[in-house]
């Protein structure tokens, strides 16, 4: 099964799931798609989701296709989840400004996402994921906090 999000930005994003409907895919896809309006013949369209029932799509997900937004990537790669990411873009109204390609560049460099940045090229990102490896995702929550809590008493002492 193919799950496609799209986060539940007030945007749209038809882009993308224009991409996937001409897709060449061949199994069950499940999409969430916020406040996009849309209708395929292919995807079971859900427009929300509770958390739980995101959480059983990641888990039984073969492939995640989503927008990069960094909660939705950070949680498919803490359940070690195949990921091929698209930026919302400003220039089509996907969003306020474009931090997703930037989003997009540092999770595709270190090797965590396969990018999707010419969306015709889908079925060949798809293809690709067959065989990547997604880097495993080590939160550096702990370091951060421990730096921070450093900082405070050294605040605390003056």
């Amino acid at each position: 099964m193919i799950f496609v999000t799209l986060g539940t930005q007030d945007k749209k994003f038809k882009r993308l799931l224009d991409a996937v409907e001409n897709a060449n895919i061949d199994e069950k896809i499940i999409a969430q798609v916020g406040s996009t309006e849309y209708t395929s013949s292919k995807m079971e369209i859900h427009k929300f989701i509770s958390q739980k029932e995101f959480e059983k799509y990641v888990e039984e997900a073969r492939i995640i296709i989503t927008h990069a937004g960094v909660g939705t990537i950070i949680y498919g790669l803490k359940q070690g989840k195949k990921m091929i990411v698209a930026a919302r873009l400003k220039e089509y109204k996907e969003h306020v400004n474009n931090h997703q390609l930037q989003i997009l560049e540092t999770f595709s460099k270190d090797g965590y996402i396969i990018p999707l940045e010419d969306f015709s090229n889908l079925n060949e990102k798809i293809k690709e994921a067959e065989n990547f490896i997604p880097k495993k995702f080590i939160s550096n929550n702990q370091n951060f906090v421990k730096s921070l809590d450093n900082e405070i008493a050294k605040l605390t002492k003056e």
